[in-house]
């Protein structure tokens, strides 16, 4: 069975992102979206485990064209406390598949492998028949820790 997902990368879904983050101290929460959306819809808040989201564009507003460098940036980001699973995280679980893929592309052969997960529904979910998002699914919807500035 084809699951679409790329090698090396799996999925789950927010609930078992936070189980996830909560009982492996060294996985952390990448949020993939851009600064538009951090900056006015909102963020996980992961404070309560101790640590906070790595914010890393994917893609660029206004153009949404894909940051040539994100692996690069990404791995600059993450401290060495990160020994295990990477979630990535975007608006509704598209964009940071595609994150989760570039990066794990990018992962050394022969070496430490960690885990690339990507969390389904995302942040805000899908849209409903209106049209709307936080209404169906997603990290918002499932009544997990987020903050807006």
């Amino acid at each position: 069975m084809d699951t679409g997902l790329a090698p090396g990368v799996g999925e789950v879904l927010p609930a078992d992102a936070w189980e996830i983050l909560k009982s492996q101290p060294g996985a952390r929460l990448i949020d993939v979206r851009t600064q538009a959306e951090w900056s006015f819809v909102g963020k996980p808040d992961i404070s309560e485990l101790g640590q906070s989201v790595i914010l890393a564009e994917w893609a660029r507003f206004p153009d949404m064209s894909i940051n040539p460098d994100f692996a690069d940036d990404l791995m600059e980001k993450l401290d060495e406390g990160a020994s295990g699973p990477l979630l990535f995280i975007c608006r509704s679980g598209v964009r940071s598949l595609r994150a989760a893929e570039a990066v794990a592309a990018r992962a050394p052969a022969g070496g430490a492998r960690l885990t690339y997960l990507n969390v389904a529904e995302g942040f805000e979910g899908d849209l409903d028949a209106d049209g709307h998002r936080g209404r169906v699914n997603g990290w918002k919807f499932r009544g997990l820790p987020w903050r807006q500035s």
